[in-house]
């Protein structure tokens, strides 16, 4: 698109399962404007002023997504100031610096900031009430984010991809060693195919790539339709059954989360309400299902 200036956009956490996702879209965000630079966290520790500093004086962007986060959610309970650190301290400074430079920061959050207990998709201005330190650190965040000029939260759930460590590569493994599983079924939430909040994101800079209105707040994005973890495991091993990469479907039993006891809760109901963004963007690709399809399809070894 030649009439589109190119807008230089930052990915920190680059290493983690949505900054994998933006990377591999890279090509394809060029080609609405928007030039993402990745940078892991090696290569960039948000908890420090000074290389933030250098960094975006060193290679000037025009907007940030900050998707670096410590998400473990049990061990967080064990190492509130490791969580803390990443999930507040990172945001706030990258914030800071943001402010004085004149940047658009977007700051990926989550579903965990909730309590679950709405019993409908909880929208962007429902009260929040996090159940543990996770969700504690991550709304830290939130609010230290929107400190920078016109900044945006993108809340998200569930999230699952080919890249990393997540629920569905957990189950596989699982699914392959044992005959017979319990799996949680009184969570209800929305699985996230990461590729789908990368293109979503890459949608929302493009705007400001053309100079379209992209107002700052908080947005939704979460995968559909809901389900409990029980009922994406039983999608999960159906479909990986079908495609050969399971020789056999394991007997699932649906069981309470007081009978799956973890350090931390979790939010019985982390539907998300992703209107907001419906109605800035249009028809949002927040199918989960074709994300499990291509997840197993690249799991299939090659000849």
């Amino acid at each position: 698109m030649t009439d589109v200036q190119p807008l230089r956009v930052l990915v920190t956490g680059a290493g983690g399962q949505l900054g994998q996702a933006l990377t591999a879209l890279a090509p394809q965000a060029r080609t609405t404007g928007v030039h993402l630079l990745p940078a892991s966290r090696r290569e960039l520790d948000i908890c420090s002023p000074a290389a933030v500093a250098r960094r975006l004086d060193a290679e000037p962007v025009a907007a940030v997504i900050n998707t670096a986060a410590y998400t473990a959610v049990d061990r967080a309970e064990a190492e509130p100031e490791a969580a803390e650190r990443s999930n507040a301290l990172g945001p706030r400074l990258l914030a800071e610096a943001c402010r004085e430079r004149g940047i658009r920061l977007i700051q990926i959050s989550t579903d965990y900031v909730f309590d679950g207990t709405k019993g409908m998709p909880y929208a962007e201005d429902d009260a929040t009430h996090p159940l543990g330190v996770y969700g504690c650190t991550k709304l830290a965040g939130e609010r230290a984010a929107l400190g920078a000029p016109d900044a945006m939260v993108l809340r998200t759930g569930w999230v699952f991809s080919e890249f990393g460590h997540n629920f569905l590569h957990t189950m596989l493994r699982l699914g392959a060693e044992r005959e017979a599983l319990a799996v949680v079924d009184d969570q209800l939430g929305g699985p996230t195919y990461a590729p789908a909040i990368a293109r979503v994101l890459i949608r929302m800079l493009a705007r400001l790539a053309t100079g379209a209105e992209l107002p700052g707040g908080i947005y939704h994005f979460g995968g559909a339709p809901a389900v409990t973890w029980y009922g994406f495991a039983q999608a999960i091993f159906t479909a990986a059954h079908q495609q050969g990469l399971l020789t056999r479907v394991p007997a699932l039993t649906p069981i309470t989360s007081a009978e799956y006891p973890t350090a931390a809760a979790r939010p019985a109901d982390a539907r998300l309400d992703c209107r907001r963004l419906q109605a800035l963007l249009g028809t949002l690709d927040n199918d989960w299902r074709p994300g499990l399809a291509a997840v197993l399809e690249a799991r299939k070894p090659r000849s």
